[in-house]
């Protein structure tokens, strides 16, 4: 009888995500969430810890309730920046606390630590990760996917990540990171727009070794300092699945179901975030406290014949920079500028030639040393703030990209899993 309510409520699910009209059906992208079939049989009788947010949905269904509904045992529940339900601020930190609608502990890694540790895994056989990410390296959903696979690795516990679509993959863009300005907003040498869906990266953090392995070492006193050097995707006890999405392409768009955090509500935001954001290292307001954050951008010093606006405390933005100041600057979500195909630069060498007090354009940190600027840490180097401040053009900077770029091109087509 338990066998026959499972095998019919995978049957409704499956229906459920093929309930689009008949012309679409053959060609709607379905992410690796909705290949319940192929995941299911492997949790079957296993305790799960699932990584998830807002965004882990089938349809109209959240991951943790179709999982519970299939008979499987949800023992733990991992949340990144912005929280379990997505309604955290950026940068909030989120303490450990027991989810109201499903009685699961749910333990940030968004806060006093970024990894599970050997206690959070206790009663987890194999763990799960599903959550929609946008394909922009300082978005922080890599970087607690990275720290996920460390812990799942010293503490041998196997991996399945549900592949998503990568909303801005149809391009590789912005300066590679280097090592010296790794941080969690950027941990490993990829450009701002990386152009791999989850499940993709995850591949290349193992093939590529880019682990932190002085912690796997010192989790795991199995793995000798040679096994960690030497490690592969092979390594009989660590196994990592990913399940794919189907009828994708990167060359596809694909506009998210759920906004994956409060301040990307619109696929505006989305795909203008990559070039926009970098006004977070700077004394401009982003856009948080308006309606279309990384959209709306500017300052009060900002001559005030340019657009208009006033940053206020909202959902998801409490205290916005510049709460309640009359800012000036642009809004492209108004000029309805068409969204780029690679990232924009002009935004802010134009703030940047306009601004009045250019000692003050990017906020500087008490240490007074390059890699803490936080501008730094979102271009992944000081070069960029050199180039601003000397006055260089977006084609020079542009330029100057292009053979780290070409180099990581070449690493990533080996972990593409996708057209």
């Amino acid at each position: 009888m338990k066998q026959l309510m499972l095998c019919m409520a995978m049957f409704l699910i499956g229906c459920a995500a093929f309930s689009q009209p008949r012309t679409s059906r053959a060609t709607a992208i379905l992410p690796g969430a909705f290949q319940t079939s192929e995941y299911i049989p492997l949790l079957k009788g296993k305790r799960i810890g699932v990584f998830a947010n807002q965004t882990s949905m089938i349809n109209q269904t959240h991951l943790i309730d179709t999982l519970t509904r299939l008979g499987i045992t949800i023992t733990r529940i991992f949340g990144p920046e912005h929280g379990f339900r997505g309604t955290a601020d950026a940068g909030e930190k989120v303490d450990t606390y027991k989810d109201e609608a499903t009685g699961i502990t749910v333990i940030s890694l968004y806060g006093s630590k970024t990894k599970p540790t050997p206690q959070d895994l206790i009663d987890v056989d194999i763990l799960l990760f599903d959550i929609q990410d946008v394909g922009v390296r300082f978005y922080t959903y890599i970087s607690s996917l990275q720290g996920l696979i460390e812990s799942a690795i010293s503490n041998n516990k196997p991996l399945i990540v549900l592949d998503r679509p990568n909303p801005n993959s149809f391009y590789v863009d912005g300066p590679v990171l280097e090592p010296t300005y790794k941080s969690f907003v950027g941990m490993q040498p990829v450009p701002v727009v990386y152009g791999m869906t989850i499940g993709e990266y995850a591949k290349m953090l193992l093939g590529e070794q880019w682990l932190d392995w002085k912690f796997i070492r010192k989790q795991d006193k199995r793995i000798t300092l040679g096994e960690a050097l030497g490690f592969e995707q092979e390594r009989p006890d660590f196994k990592l699945t990913v399940i794919k999405c189907k009828n994708y392409t990167h060359a596809k768009k694909y506009e998210l179901p759920v906004q994956p955090s409060p301040n990307l509500a619109e696929m505006g935001s989305v795909y203008w975030y990559p070039s926009t954001c970098f006004f977070e290292g700077t004394v401009l307001s982003e856009g948080r406290g308006t309606p279309h954050p990384f959209q709306i951008f500017g300052h009060p010093s900002l001559p005030n014949f340019l657009y208009a606006f006033t940053p206020e405390s909202t959902a998801g933005a409490k205290d916005p920079k510049l709460k309640d100041k009359r800012c000036y600057g642009w809004n492209l979500f108004e000029t309805k500028e068409a969204f780029p195909t690679q990232i924009q630069l002009r935004w802010l060498l134009n703030a940047y030639k306009q601004f009045p007090a250019k000692d003050s354009f990017f906020i500087k940190p008490k240490s007074g040393r390059p890699e803490d600027y936080f501008f730094n840490k979102l271009a992944g180097n000081s070069t960029l703030m050199q180039q601003i401040t000397e006055g260089r053009s977006e084609e020079e900077i542009r330029e100057s990209w292009q053979p780290a770029l070409d180099a990581f091109k070449k690493i990533r087509r080996k972990y593409l899993l996708y057209e």
